[in-house]
C-alpha cells in the first residue's frame, strides 16, 4: 500500500457540525470504499437510529459518540453483508509491546510491519460483531490507524477467498 492507503482512516467532520454525519474523503482509491462506508452511516442515522428528531436533523449536529456508533453500525453491516449473513471478520492491528511478532516471513517475500501485526478476530452474531467494533472504534479513526487497509482487509476475510 501506498502512503494515501497508509494514512487513510475514517474520520467524520467535527462533531456538532451541520456535516458531522459526513466523512471526509481525500482523493484517490481509498474514497470509495468511504463512500461505500458513508452510505451506511446515513443509512443507520435515517432509518435505524431510535431518535426523535426529524430526518434531516438525524443527520446534522451530531456528538463524537453518535459519530462512533454510526461509523461502527455501518462497519458491521458492511462485513455482515459481505460474509454472506452468516459471519464477519475484523482486522485489527496488535500492540507490538504487548504482542510481538514470532512468525518469520517465508524466504524471498518480504515482510510488512502492517501486515505482520494484524489479528483477526471472527463472529458468528452481527450484533457481537458490532459491539466489538463499537469497543475499538478508535482503531478505525485514529491517526497512524491504517483504518481503511484494516477495513479492507476486514472485508476480504468476511467474504472469505473461497467465495
Amino acid at each position: 500500500f501506498g502512503c494515501e492507503w497508509a494514512a487513510a482512516k475514517f474520520s467524520f467532520h467535527p462533531p456538532h457540525s451541520e456535516l458531522a454525519y459526513a466523512l471526509r474523503a481525500g482523493k484517490g482509491g481509498t474514497r470509495a470504499i468511504l463512500v461505500a462506508v458513508q452510505a451506511h452511516i446515513i443509512t443507520y442515522l435515517l432509518f435505524t437510529r431510535d431518535t426523535e428528531c426529524t430526518h434531516l436533523e438525524r443527520l446534522c449536529h451530531l456528538g463524537r459518540w453518535q459519530q462512533g456508533q454510526a461509523l461502527a453500525t455501518a462497519l458491521a453491516e458492511t462485513l455482515w453483508a459481505a460474509g454472506g449473513g452468516g459471519r464477519a471478520a475484523v482486522c485489527l492491528v496488535t500492540n507490538p509491546v504487548t504482542a510481538p511478532v514470532t512468525a518469520v516471513p517465508p524466504e524471498g517475500c518480504r515482510a510488512s510491519s502492517l501486515a505482520e501485526r494484524v489479528r483477526l478476530f471472527e463472529f458468528s452474531e452481527k450484533a457481537a460483531a458490532q459491539e466489538f467494533i463499537s469497543d475499538h472504534i478508535d482503531r478505525f479513526e485514529g491517526e497512524g490507524s491504517h483504518g481503511v487497509i484494516l477495513f479492507l482487509f476486514s472485508l476480504l476475510f468476511s467474504r472469505t477467498l473461497e467465495r
